[in-house]
């Protein structure tokens, strides 16, 4: 046996060297802080699992100084060691009062002072070189006052501890991995701000530039981390404390977050509703869209402030989380400090502003003026309606004229920055779907429904799982619908047979409708002929207001040699599918089949189930986003194949039980 335990769990425990010697465990004197200086007095972080410490001592002083905080004192109660190496591996950390004293044969015995009490943690040494907490209880079977400081033993080593002068700590700007000291830095985090005032000497921080924690906000968001890196192997954090000590910025990614951004990478959103409505929960999401089409988590932050150097900040974190791969497409709403932020971090990104942000703000910033339902029924015609840049410039300028605009400023910055929001001027960019390109189209924010306007940092961490698990389970419901359901076909077209069998349930329902579309359009006819290129005029019937339909013309090019077709519409860049004039005219032409070029990958029902394009994506193969894809591919079968029926569920639950058993998980 490579692994023995010296003692087990014994009813009577031995004393450990940390202990101290003699058999009484307290005196009855009170004891205040030894330096004599007093302190606002901050809850200490709870002992939690998952937790890690780079040694034996340093898991030792932070128990002890959650104990000293909480009124009792601690020792060691087990120890485990390998028997060849003499070294410990796994160390039970106890509260002095537990078990009980072995019995004296003495005529005048000392009284009994424990209790039995329970209150302990278990640390186990990962990986060589760091302590782990592996099991909590923090209940007391007596009465533990942290206003009645005893002296313990266990409280010795502090006290000298403390009466030895330490060389200022380094200020702490970056926080990659779990790191447990209690320090200066967790502090901050506390609080939200210094204890240090400026008549001693300190400038005192501008508390409006950093995240304005509430009470258990910050002991939350800590122990989320804790518990996200012990459950998620590959979670990434970094927290940015300014050099008085507070915090400014937090960003995250879990694994499953890093890993669909191997896949989804063309087009991101970053989603900065709750700062422009001024929630209490500064929350800025990174947001893709999966082959379902629908919205997928790639990352989170807290914001401590609206400004340049906060977004540069995490936009780097995100970056730096991503092993550095800069998406193509990039989606915000209209601000200025994102502009720049996102030029300065992401320069061969197309930076678009998202147009339906923009459209919800009409209401707003025209709502007063007179003859507004007018105003906003022209300017959607504008937007909306635009197939060439010149109806977008003529729309615009006659509604500007007929009402008198000229002098509005939210309108002379919209038309200033057209390029970056009005489709018409986007139609060589690829949105995944992202974007709404007609007026009954809207979006939803990802974590809509679980973020309100006074939703805590507390509250948000407690249902950020939830709201994962949630679209988690969507997203693999739809995979299991796509791959075993056959889809309902609602035409005789060769196009809608083709790309049933490759589509995903959602893509294929949206290209259905183009396909049925095709019926709504007529008088196909060649305009002009230019070499291999033919130019073709599609007419097609459109609902306007109300019931009323009217008659609009739709030019798409066609190259015959190589079978390559553009509508003006744009859709296919818009949406990632062909749209019902492009069928139309490859109809008309006798292709039976959507060239391969047209049937992008990333809506394929086994898109996922491949490995990652490390071409296109820059996936480090030795790196962990490539593993935990690769993995991930294998185990999807498994646990298809398992959820088939009970049988086969038992087994593949007893076989992951072995491996999980295997890595101590």
């Amino acid at each position: 046996m490579e692994e023995v335990c010296l003692n087990s769990e014994p009813v009577f425990d031995m004393v450990d060297e940390y202990e101290g010697e003699g058999e009484g465990d307290c005196s009855a004197v009170e004891h205040d802080d030894e330096t004599g200086s007093k302190h606002s007095k901050k809850e200490p972080p709870l002992p939690t699992i998952g937790l890690e410490f780079d040694s034996f001592d340093e898991a030792y002083d932070f128990y002890n100084i959650y104990a000293k905080e909480q009124g009792f004192g601690i020792r060691v109660s087990n120890s485990w060691f390998r028997t060849k190496k003499k070294e410990r591996y796994r160390a039970k950390l106890s509260c002095s009062s537990a078990g009980f004293k072995k019995k004296s044969e003495a005529n005048n015995p000392r009284p009994e002072t424990r209790t039995g009490c329970p209150a302990m943690v278990v640390i186990r040494l990962v990986d060589s070189k760091r302590w782990r907490i592996v099991e909590v209880e923090l209940e007391h079977n007596h009465q533990v006052s942290p206003q009645i400081k005893r002296f313990y033993k266990s409280h010795k080593k502090m006290i000298l501890a403390a009466r030895k002068a330490r060389p200022p700590a380094e200020p702490v700007t970056e926080i990659h991995t779990i790191k447990l000291y209690r320090t200066a830095a967790m502090d901050a985090v506390s609080n939200g701000f210094s204890n240090v005032s400026e008549r001693e000497g300190i400038h005192q921080p501008d508390h409006s530039k950093h995240l304005e924690l509430k009470e258990g906000d910050a002991y939350a968001v800590y122990n989320f981390f804790c518990r996200m890196k012990l459950t998620n192997p590959n979670f990434f954090y970094l927290m940015d404390f300014d050099d008085d000590g507070p915090l400014k910025n937090v960003f995250w990614a879990d694994a499953r977050s890093r890993a669909a951004y191997g896949y989804f990478s063309d087009t991101i959103a970053i989603d900065t509703t709750c700062l422009t409505n001024k929630y209490e929960l500064p929350l800025i999401s990174f947001v893709g869209v999966n082959h379902h089409g629908q919205s997928v988590l790639l990352g989170c932050g807290f914001l401590g402030h609206k400004s340049v150097e906060y977004f540069v900040w995490t936009f780097r974190a995100w970056l730096k989380c991503m092993l550095g791969h800069q998406p193509q497409v990039i989606v915000t709403d209209q601000c200025k400090s994102l502009q720049i932020a996102v030029s300065e971090v992401f320069p061969k990104a197309r930076h678009c502003f998202c147009l339906w942000y923009i459209m919800q703000r009409v209401p707003e910033k025209l709502g007063g003026l007179r003859g507004f339902e007018e105003i906003k029924r022209q300017l959607n015609k504008a937007v909306y309606n635009s197939l060439k840049i010149i109806e977008f410039e003529t729309s615009w300028t006659e509604m500007i004229k007929k009402h008198g605009l000229g002098d509005n400023k939210w309108l002379q910055t919209l038309y200033e920055e057209r390029k970056q929001w009005v489709p018409v001027y986007l139609k060589d960019t690829f949105f995944a779907g992202m974007i709404p390109i007609r007026e009954n189209e809207s979006l939803n924010a990802f974590f809509d429904g679980y973020v309100h306007k006074h939703t805590s940092f507390k509250e948000f961490v407690d249902k950020y799982d939830l709201a994962l698990y949630r679209k988690h389970l969507k997203e693999a419901t739809a995979d299991v619908q796509s791959k075993n359901s056959s889809f309902e076909l609602k035409t005789r077209c060769n196009f809608e047979v083709q790309l049933s069998k490759a589509y995903t349930k959602e893509i294929f329902d949206k290209f259905q409708s183009e396909v049925e579309g095709m019926y709504s359009c007529f008088n196909t006819r060649q305009v002009t002929a230019n070499g291999p290129i033919i130019t073709y005029i599609v007419k097609e019937r459109v609902e306007i207001e109300g019931n009323e339909k009217e008659v609009r013309s739709y030019e798409v090019l066609f190259e015959t040699n190589q079978v390559d077709i553009r509508c003006i519409c744009s859709l296919f860049n818009y949406k990632g599918y062909l749209c019902r004039h492009a069928l139309n005219v490859l109809n008309y032409n006798g292709v039976e089949e959507v060239p391969s070029r047209y049937i992008l990958r990333r809506w394929c029902k086994d898109f996922k189930f491949q490995h990652v394009d490390l071409g296109s994506t820059d996936i480090d193969v030795y790196g962990p986003v490539y593993r935990r894809s690769h993995f991930h591919n294998c185990a999807v079968p498994i646990v298809e194949g398992g959820a088939q029926s009970e049988e086969q569920y038992k087994i593949a639950l007893h076989e992951l039980q072995e491996l999980l058993n295997k890595f101590n998980l």
